[in-house]
């Protein structure tokens, strides 16, 4: 049988709802969808997935956000990474941009995040003698 290929909105849509829990404060919602072993790499370090709902005791931490320009790689029929853009503002914060990537697997639960690396925009691109 012939399944079609997973789309990159389908999986934006499942980042989405990571983020709108981070701007509602529910940390039940954020848990749900991360694995249990879930790792981020944030430019302040590691996190796991207490630590990712823990930012929520207290409510909302994020007041905006808007995710463009994602790209999805398959990896295997359960495992994807899906890699976007993502411009938001922090409660009381500036605006910031980071380049994000996300490892989602296909479980007995349906589709969870178990790794996410985040990496800050730079005001300038690379060029070529920047490698």
């Amino acid at each position: 049988m012939n399944t079609p290929p997973p789309r990159p909105d389908a999986f934006l849509a499942l980042e989405t709802s990571v983020w709108q829990a981070m701007v509602t404060g529910d940390a039940k919602a954020d848990t749900a969808l991360l694995t249990a072993d879930f790792l981020g790499v944030y430019p302040s370090g590691f996190a796991g997935r207490a630590d990712h709902a823990g930012q929520l005791e207290h409510g909302p931490v994020m007041q905006m956000f808007h995710l463009d320009q994602a790209r999805l790689t398959v990896i295997t029929p359960d495992h994807v990474l899906l890699s976007y853009r993502a411009t938001y503002r922090r409660i009381n914060g500036p605006q910031e941009v980071m380049y994000i990537t996300s490892l989602w697997q296909h479980t007995t639960d349906g589709w969870m995040n178990s790794f996410s690396q985040d990496t800050p925009a730079t005001l300038h691109p690379l060029d070529d003698t920047d490698h």
